[in-house]
């Protein structure tokens, strides 16, 4: 519940920072011949950045009930859009490198090897990055990212920070505090273009895809979302059709594919990963690495996953058929052109993903490759 309110609190915070009517101050950013005015409020602005609070606080004391104005000639109209929205669609990894990157660039007799500093040299590097360091999401970060990106560095976070964050990845039971940021957000479209799952939902099945650890900790709505690759749409049933013949137009001889299926009437998503290509022949795909799944609410502690069992039998291929998973998931028509029956019983995969095996309908489905983000 808490998280939906914060999405939703998310959500009206973006929509203000576009009203055009309730504004109270106007600011002038860049310099000729690329300036742009931004209209906004002082409220935000103040809580948002030290700098603008420090700014605005002389130009208070000067207000009559006139409309507030300010000139940033020393930024771009680029940059401070995207300062005044957090919208920097970077993974904090890239966040915490591109800080240390001008900490260095502050301080020309260090090195970048943090192996070779001195104590000076860590409170020198400390101090010009004071304001910084509590704005980074380090609880974010994944174990690898913490152990390699930021452990070499401890000394210059506070102790009982580095405490803290050490601790969340080596007991998945301890608590987070409440002042911990959560995760910058992501665009969806940025990554799939689905009707059908959330963000959550892709990066748990790409955890399973690369055999990343999901452990159950608290700080799992913490971390940031595990989201290396990018999902290309292949097919989408409500687009393209349910009908044999277009899946194996659109689909066969590609690899590396996601299926998710909405179950009508329900929130329930089933679907399964296939490794290897689809086919139009009839026989069997052979291979260890194909599982199906579930997700009962959209929420990820509902999730199923199961691997193949039978490898000899993972994937059902035939021109009659779409996406078939062994015999547990089989979607197939009576001809190439007629929509598909679909119905799931536990034959070939390790887990009973469904409660029933009785045949259902589905509302849509769709089809991706995943390929690596650029």
């Amino acid at each position: 519940m808490s998280t939906q309110f914060f999405s939703k609190l998310s959500k009206n915070y973006i929509e203000l920072l576009d009203d055009d009517e309730y504004y109270d101050i106007t600011i002038e950013v860049g310099e000729d011949p690329n300036v742009k005015i931004f209209r906004a409020h002082m409220n935000i602005l103040c809580y948002r950045s030290p700098y603008l609070r420090r700014t605005l606080a002389s130009n208070k004391k000067n207000r009559d009930n006139s409309l507030a104005h300010i000139k940033l000639s020393n930024i771009s109209p680029e940059i401070f859009q995207i300062i005044l929205k957090d919208d920097l669609q970077m993974k904090e990894i890239e966040v915490w490198e591109h800080v240390l990157k001008w900490g260095l660039a502050q301080n020309h007799t260090l090195i970048p090897d943090p192996n070779t500093w001195s104590n000076d040299d860590f409170k020198a590097m400390k101090n010009v990055l004071q304001h910084c360091l509590s704005l980074i999401r380090f609880f974010s970060l994944s174990s690898k990212d913490f152990l390699e990106k930021v452990r070499p560095y401890k000394r210059l976070l506070n102790h009982q920070l580095y405490e803290d964050l050490l601790k969340s990845h080596l007991d998945p039971k301890s608590e987070p505090n409440d002042s911990i940021l959560f995760p910058r957000n992501i665009r969806i479209e940025s990554i799939i273009d689905t009707k059908i799952v959330t963000l959550e939902i892709a990066s748990t099945i790409l955890k399973w895809i690369d055999k990343t650890v999901i452990n159950n900790s608290r700080f799992d709505h913490l971390r940031e979302l595990y989201l290396p690759y990018k999902f290309q749409l292949l097919l989408r049933g409500s687009r393209d059709g349910f009908t044999p013949k277009k899946f194996h137009e659109l689909c066969d001889d590609k690899y590396n594919t996601i299926t998710f299926i909405k179950v009508e009437g329900t929130e329930e998503i089933i679907g399964g990963y296939n490794p290897i290509m689809w086919s139009s022949s009839d026989n069997w795909g052979k291979t260890k690495h194909s599982f199906v799944f579930s997700f009962k609410e959209k929420d990820i502690k509902s999730a199923i996953i199961s691997n193949i069992k039978d490898t000899e039998h993972a994937l059902n291929y035939g021109a009659k058929r779409g996406p078939c998973f062994g015999t547990d998931i089989i979607i197939r028509a009576t001809g190439e052109f007629v929509n598909y029956n679909i119905r799931y019983q536990k034959f070939f995969y390790e887990k009973k993903i469904r409660d029933t095996g009785n045949e259902f309908s589905i509302e849509d489905y769709e089809v991706f490759q995943i390929k690596e983000r650029e």
